[in-house]
């Protein structure tokens, strides 16, 4: 999911993830094998039953990840906030469902309002930037190789969202706390939640024998917007 050190390899972010995305917090058993497992993942424009179709709205929705800083050397490099602004899909709210999906190579890295929003009050300098999101989108994420990010949800009786979540080649069942509101004119969901990189196969970065590296574990802050 960066130069989350002080010099050179940005390579920082063995994270994200990714990202993300989106997804969090405690994960549930997987279901029996069929659609939305590993080998049949949930794809975008899944079926509604008929139900009315909400069509995300990417300028009002946002997916951001931040990324923390670990290790004895910590204090020599710098927490980052990697997000996408560019979500697409649908939300059925009747049928208590939403399919959704962004692109690794779209995600913006260290937005100064973003990193201010985190609580981060240093700004990487633009190379610094840049050299995070060459190494967050190639050894990483290998995003050429998985450039999408999806997401099947599915809304529970005690309102939390149960959501499939496809990054890096790996699917991942994952209760997620959701604030959702529903009128004739639109669809919004919002809320924080974490995940853990090695839960998707991901390796956090680390340099020195583990001095400087990242967090497993990612906090994720979204807010998806459909309109009908």
């Amino acid at each position: 999911m960066k130069r989350i050190m002080a010099p050179g390899p940005v390579a920082m972010l063995r994270l994200l993830p990714l990202l993300l995305l989106v997804s969090c917090g405690q994960q549930l058993a997987p279901p029996a094998p069929g659609p939305g497992t590993e080998s049949s993942p949930y794809r975008a424009g899944a079926a509604s039953g008929g139900a009315a179709v909400y069509a995300v709205d990417p300028r009002a929705s946002l997916v951001a990840v931040t990324v923390r800083r670990a290790g004895l050397m910590a204090r020599l490099g710098h927490d980052h906030v990697v997000a996408s602004r560019t979500l697409a899909g649908q939300v059925a709210p009747g049928a208590g469902s939403a399919d959704l999906s962004f692109r690794l190579d779209e995600m913006s890295v260290d937005e100064p309002q973003l990193l201010r929003d985190a609580g981060i009050d240093k700004q990487p300098s633009a190379p610094a930037v840049e050299g995070t999101r060459t190494n967050m989108l190639g050894p990483v994420l290998e995003a050429q190789r998985y450039p999408l990010v999806t997401l099947h949800a599915q809304q529970q009786a005690d309102g939390r969202l149960r959501v499939a979540v496809t990054l890096h080649g790996v699917t991942r069942w994952m209760a997620l706390p959701a604030s959702v509101q529903v009128d004739p004119a639109r669809v919004v969901a919002s809320g924080t939640a974490r995940l853990k990189q090695t839960d998707f196969g991901i390796t956090p970065f680390s340099v020195g024998g583990g001095l400087l590296s990242v967090q497993d574990e990612l906090e994720v802050r979204y807010q998806v917007v459909a309109r009908r």
